[in-house]
Formats: structure tokens, C-alpha cells, sequence
């Protein structure tokens, strides 16, 4: 699948193949242009990458995805507690809330998703 990064802009630019999907080429390009004051060449560019990267497919004119933004960044959040935490969810939780106070919603919704995993989703 090759290299799944994406900087801040390729993000947005993302965001906006996700939010309008399936978008044709002329509409991704006028939208690039006015949201990144982008040149046709670029959106292009762009958009190559990131379909060579796995994410999206560009067919005839129309790009659509081949991840959704959910699966896109669980994927990442996967990578980053893997490559920093070497896997360890306990570690990346006790670094997080090391610094962050949780709200009590943030706990209970917490204890849901944990309570909900132990029993099989």
C-alpha cells in the first residue's frame, strides 16, 4: 500500500476528495484552486501521490476512495502508538493523560469503548 503519511495540506486536500466523493478532476481542481490557490498541475500532481500511496483512485476522471478518512487515520493512530510507544496502548494512554486531565464524560466513554471491546465488540 506504500507509504500511507500526508502532510497538512495533502490532508486537507484529502479532506475534500472524502467530503465529495466520487469528484470529478475539474471539480477537484476548481475546488484545490480555491482552497489552496492551486494551479491544475498541482491538484494533478497532488492527487497522484496520493493515489500511488493506496488511497485513492483517480478512473476516467473520477476519484474515489479507496480507504475511508476513518480507516485512513486509524491506520496512523495504529503507526504512531506502534513506532512510539512500541505498541503499547497502556503507554500512549498514561503519556497522553500525563499532561491532559480527562473530563468524566471522556472516563465513562472510555470505560464503554473498553467494557464493549471485552465483550466482543
Amino acid at each position: 500500500m506504500g507509504d500511507l503519511q500526508m502532510g497538512i495540506i495533502e490532508s486537507k486536500f484529502a479532506d475534500i476528495i472524502w467530503q465529495n466523493e466520487p469528484i470529478t478532476t475539474t471539480e477537484l481542481v476548481i475546488r484545490s484552486e480555491e482552497a489552496f490557490r492551486w494551479k491544475k498541475t498541482t491538484t494533478y500532481t497532488v492527487l497522484k501521490r496520493l493515489c500511488d500511496k493506496g488511497i485513492f483512485r483517480n478512473n476516467k476522471g473520477t476519484v474515489t476512495s479507496l480507504m475511508s478518512r476513518q480507516d485512513f487515520y486509524s491506520i496512523q493512530s495504529e503507526n504512531f502508538v506502534e513506532e512510539t510507544f512500541n505498541g503499547s496502548l497502556p503507554a500512549f494512554f498514561a503519556a497522553f493523560t500525563a499532561r491532559k486531565t480527562l473530563t468524566p464524560e471522556e472516563i465513562a466513554e472510555l470505560r464503554r469503548m473498553i467494557n464493549s471491546y471485552g465483550e466482543g465488540r
